[in-house]
């Protein structure tokens, strides 16, 4: 194996470790961010119905004045005909007096169906008030979870961080800068080792003449398919790095 990747192995390791627990952080992030946005949306929705019982309340009331104005208004016709002595008047109130009792019915229908919206939308503000109380009660213990979840990843992280540090201290530093590329790029391990004459990365099937020269470890050989480093196994090399390398079956000669 070539000698400057040896080093650059063990940080591909530390940087697979530290893609992994990135990802799992987004993942917890993403959780808690979908919580706050639960608890959001049901704290808009208790203002929302809020204002719109506001609203109707002010509905209301200016429907209680209307129809406290036909009432008045009927009351003084009532006094009107009392005291009225001929029959022509008398029959003018009486219609116009019937016509204020249907207005005043009518008022007082659309009051009542107020009313009784009123008392559903209230009732609905008193299911939401209740679910976005248990939602953040609820929430609670995952939201800490979650939290110290994220800690611990961040101090492993550290301490990953701290030991990859001291490992590009010894790295070359041409090859660690190509691997940072190729790293940037794919976000996988991009140094890998030549399986059964395949890149273990992309699994394409590699030619005898690219098998030797990274048998020869001399210079970085890339692929041809996938631009990943090659690097030829050996037992020590592997170990740790989560790569399977199965031993290629002798050619029995038949006899």
């Amino acid at each position: 194996m070539l000698e400057s990747l040896r080093v650059i192995l063990d940080i591909q390791e530390l940087d697979i470790k530290m893609i992994r627990l990135m990802r799992l952080k987004k993942d917890r992030q993403k959780e808690l961010d979908n919580l706050n946005t639960i608890k959001a949306d049901l704290g808009r929705n208790v203002e929302r119905k809020k204002e719109e019982i506001l609203e109707l309340k002010k509905t209301i009331k200016l429907g209680e004045l209307d129809v406290n104005e036909v009432v008045a208004k009927l009351k003084k016709l009532e006094a009107q005909q009392s005291a009225v002595k001929k029959v022509d008047e008398f029959n003018a109130l009486t219609q116009e007096m019937s016509h204020g009792e249907r207005e005043k019915s009518g008022k007082e229908a659309r009051m009542s169906d107020l009313y009784d919206k009123l008392a559903t939308e209230e009732e609905a503000l008193k299911t939401l008030q209740s679910t976005l109380e248990s939602t953040q009660e609820n929430s609670k213990a995952l939201e800490s979870e979650i939290h110290e979840s994220i800690q611990r990843i961040n101090e492993e992280g550290r301490v990953l961080k701290s030991e990859r540090d001291v490992l590009v201290e010894q790295a070359d530093e041409d090859t660690f800068n190509i691997y940072e590329r190729l790293l940037r790029n794919k976000k996988d391990r991009v140094v890998v080792p030549i399986e059964n004459r395949c890149c273990s990365g992309c699994h394409i099937m590699l030619t005898a003449q690219d098998e030797n020269l990274v048998r020869k470890g001399e210079r970085i050989v890339f692929c041809e398919h996938c631009s990943r480093i090659h690097y030829w196994p050996e037992s020590k090399a592997l170990e740790g790095t989560g790569v399977a390398i199965k031993p290629r079956r002798r050619r029995t000669t038949k006899v």
